[in-house]
């Protein structure tokens, strides 16, 4: 019983850093690259949609990615959620039939702004860990009566040693993607 609630925290707590790790990947220090703008969501039609699913991303330039939309009509939102894409920060323009997202030079100032949301999501990744650990936790106490106190509390300490390795998994993460953005 406690393995199995640790070996479901354990499976919830290394998808929380692979998607941590994922958001770190979408924050760019180089070329303009697609996969930067795939999980833009762009209001379709009422509903939040990737962006990936609603166009086609081509890069013909270091700095510039050219976006084709499937549905013309979409043109407009597409524009609309790039620009608000807080993470790329491009100029946006469209000219009817693509939208053109010219990314801005790397400052050293922009590179403290990416460094700082890649922390927010860093810290969005430990308070997930975290609220996983809550709910083995709570999971682990409803056994008590049936396992005992003490197996309860060895299953506890398991589980703050799981969660400490997976903080520092996501920490460790954070400091090779901070080196990598102020890296000139």
């Amino acid at each position: 019983m406690i393995a199995d609630v640790l070996a479901d925290a354990k499976d919830k707590m290394n998808k929380a850093v692979e998607v941590a790790k994922d958001d770190f990947a979408n924050v760019r220090t180089g070329r303009a690259n697609p996969a930067l703008f795939q999980k833009i969501l762009v209001d379709y039609y009422g509903t939040p949609t990737p962006l990936g699913q609603l166009a086609t991303m081509q890069n013909p330039e270091a700095r510039m990615l050219i976006i084709t939309p499937f549905d013309k009509s979409a043109l407009r939102e597409i524009e609309k959620a790039v620009a608000n894409a807080q993470h790329i920060g491009a100029s946006v323009g469209n000219d009817g039939t693509i939208v053109r997202a010219i990314l801005p030079e790397l400052t050293q100032e922009r590179r403290k702004e990416y460094v700082k949301i890649v922390k927010n999501k860093a810290e969005e990744a430990r308070v997930s860990v975290r609220n996983i650990r809550r709910k083995a936790k709570d999971d682990l106490d409803a056994l008590k009566d049936e396992l005992g106190d003490d197996a309860v509390a060895r299953g506890e300490k398991e589980l703050e040693t799981l969660t400490k390795s997976f903080v520092d998994a996501i920490d460790e993460a954070l400091k090779r993607k901070e080196a990598e953005l102020l890296e000139v």
